[in-house]
């Protein structure tokens, strides 16, 4: 046993060594990116060369394999590298320095150390070389007041969180101050409910904390209802008050980090309503800062229109003229004149381009009062596509378009009994975003994923599978209608809660069917996409809910369904108000047995024709063997497709439903390379 463990302890001093050397290298890295941006600057290079962090990954992926690395670990360090080296070099361009020339820059925060004001700053100006020294007030008032007098260099103020939305004493508070916004900061935020040493959540009486972790943990909270809600004017000062009573009975809601500074106890860590919870911060000066035109920027301003008809649709208009995005538009009322409103807003752009100077000309003709608050670099950093080929068909010969629309006026229009799906209320493709995977349109997208759920080792291995081949999508039944009442019909949320672990670990959006209506709810809150399956195709209390719902929908079309019936379905989903529909042609039943259903091809270039609706292919049940399985997803690519849906499984005849369909992993990686030289 000793000789054991000092084979371990081996083990481990080699692993530390090793730990120091990638540091030491890390290190190396930032070095040379510091001394890369200087040459940039000054022979005005951009900042950033795509094709070559392209040319990088692909490489380092090649590599990578040779050492019997995964792509996605690969990728997911190199990622956050490429990440520090755009910030860093960003950073240096922008030169958030002090005012002072004592190298010492003077952050104003509403809250103490431990707090997520004090947190976001330190992570926005983790590149700065200078000493941090925070000014810590109780108000948002203070906190700009401060840096008005010059008395700190820079405000930190939260602006809205993914959660509970603005916040909005501090929209307020822009609208006056003469600050200018120079920088915003994305921070995760991660509450937890703590407590004294003796604490237990069944022993808590009291719990203290800021309105907006209350409004973030209200499902928690309510779960506690004997608890008495103590609002404080900052989390880290809760967590300070619980230690100043010394009171088992006391509790607070604060971040991990805060935790740790007063030495207190986790009774509950990730008690927020949502996982995905980030609050969005922004730093503020006395002056405004340009920004170098290298750098991705966005600007923020705050405007009023004439209180008559179509005066914001007049204003807006100018942003698509000039073909600018919006990224955000938020009303608040007009202090003294009620049911008027003050628009907030920001949009990617800079104010130093001269096409935003020509829109800001315009703007100002529909405007009664403008307000430019700052442009500042983008927090968002778009990541670099790695080289997986996915491109849409491309035709030798096009089709000339003239002559095809004569050939289309020539056929008499037959009325139609659905409207919002069809071509004549909407020509152009709808395109449904999913995360960073677009819908629709030119692209060709990929779902893949096991037919079930059966496990943790089964769902991650199939997500490590999609990721490393380049799938878009995951796919996974958690809840399965099944023929016979004795067949395995899914694991049910025990089953979600592993599918969105593993989309989550391989950073993969996922799918997965609904059968009720009172499951709508539940699983849009942690899938990306429903699935409305074959069988429900014309459950109308079900389309009715999806409809409802804020998520894409793929609509899987009936076995022995018409188009013209597939396409009334998804009216169903649209007229409430969900527009993101996809379609789904699955097989359909016909005399053949030879296959489990008939997969009707036919119907991709007919729905294209019929409706603007992005259609996704189903292989796998349409044929049912897994060996014809590849020729049927390349024929849907060929046929024009907008992607298709495959299921595969690590060992297919062990497989609880469906296996005599599921791909190997080898034939699902054979698939992916037969795409792609499509």
């Amino acid at each position: 046993m000793k000789e054991k463990s000092k084979d371990i302890e081996q083990l481990r001093e080699q692993i530390n060594n090793i730990d120091q050397e990638l540091i030491s290298l890390l290190a190396k890295r930032r070095k040379l990116s510091k001394e890369v941006v200087v040459v940039k600057d000054k022979d005005g290079k951009p900042i950033r060369d795509q094709k070559r962090e392209t040319e990088l990954l692909n490489k380092i992926i090649s590599i990578g394999k040779e050492y019997n690395l995964d792509s996605h670990f690969l990728t997911k360090i190199f990622y956050e590298i490429i990440d520090d080296s755009v910030r860093l070099q960003q950073k240096y361009l922008q030169n958030y320095k002090p005012e002072n020339e004592a190298g010492i820059l003077r952050i104003a925060i509403q809250g103490i150390e431990g707090s997520y004001s004090h947190l976001a700053s330190t992570q926005f100006f983790a590149h700065n070389e200078e000493e941090l020294i925070f000014l810590n007030k109780e108000t948002f008032d203070e906190v700009v007041d401060t840096v008005e007098k010059g008395e700190a260099d820079y405000a930190v103020l939260p602006i809205e969180n993914t959660t509970s939305g603005g916040i909005n004493e501090v929209y307020d508070l822009l609208l006056h101050t003469t600050l200018s916004i120079v920088g915003e900061e994305k921070f995760q935020v991660k509450h937890c409910l703590i407590g004294t040493e003796n604490s237990s959540v069944s022993k808590l009486a009291k719990i203290f904390t800021h309105y907006q972790g209350a409004s973030q943990c209200s499902k928690f909270l309510a779960s506690l209802p004997h608890c008495e809600i103590s609002f404080y004017s900052d989390t880290a000062m809760s967590a300070r008050k619980i230690v100043e009573e010394d009171n088992p009975a006391y509790g607070a809601i604060a971040s991990e980090e805060a935790a740790n500074l007063f030495n207190v106890k986790i009774l509950k860590r990730n008690i927020a309503n949502q996982s995905e919870n980030y609050t969005r911060f922004l730093v503020c000066s006395r002056k405004p800062k340009n920004v170098d035109l290298r750098i991705p920027a966005k600007t923020s301003l705050v405007m009023a229109t004439s209180h008559t008809p179509g005066s914001l649709v007049d204003a807006l208009s100018v942003f698509q003229k000039y073909h600018i995005n919006m990224t955000k538009l938020e009303s608040r009322p007009i202090l003294g004149n009620p049911w008027e409103e003050m628009f907030y807003m920001d949009f990617e752009g800079n104010t130093v381009d001269p096409v935003i100077r020509k829109l800001f000309d315009e703007l100002g003709k529909y405007t009664r009062f403008l307000k430019i608050l700052g442009t500042y670099p983008s927090k968002d950093i778009v990541k670099t596509k790695l080289d997986v080929s996915h491109s849409p068909i491309k035709h030798e010969e096009e089709i000339d378009k003239k002559e095809q629309a004569t050939e289309k006026g020539d056929k008499p229009k037959k009325k139609k009994s659905y409207k919002l799906a069809s071509r004549d209320y909407k020509s152009e493709d709808t395109i449904i975003k999913v995360r960073d995977i677009v819908i629709g349109g030119d692209n060709f997208i990929v779902i893949a994923g096991p037919c079930s759920v059966e496990s943790h080792e089964q769902i991650f291995s199939c997500a490590n599978e999609a990721k490393e081949h380049g799938a878009q999508i995951l796919r996974g039944g958690c809840f399965k209608p099944r023929t016979s009442p004795y067949s395995f019909q899914g694991l049910g949320f025990e089953g979600l809660n592993e599918l969105e672990s593993a989309g989550k670990t391989y950073d993969l959006p996922i799918i997965t069917e609904v059968l009720a209506p009172d499951q709508v709810e539940a699983v849009s809150r942690q899938a990306d996409i429903l699935q409305v399956g074959a069988r429900n195709m014309q459950n109308f209390s079900l389309l009715k809910a999806v409809g409802r719902c804020h998520r894409p929908v793929m609509l899987k079309r009936g076995m022995m369904s018409s188009l013209d019936e597939l396409l009334n379905a998804a009216e169903y989903i649209l007229s409430q108000g969900n527009r993101q529909v996809l379609l789904c042609e699955r097989g359909i039943r016909t005399f053949e047995t030879a296959t489990r259903n008939t997969l009707d091809l036919s119907a991709i270039p007919i729905l294209k024709e019929l409706t603007h609706l992005p259609i996704i292919v189903d292989p796998s049940h349409a044929i049912g063997q897994r060996d014809k399985v590849i020729p049927l997803a390349k024929a849907a690519k060929v046929v024009g497709a907008h992607g298709i849906m495959v299921e595969f499984h690590p060992d297919p005849e062990k497989a609880l439903s469906d296996p005599d369909q599921a791909l190997r992993f080898e034939q699902f990686e054979e698939m992916m390379r037969d795409l792609s030289k499509i």
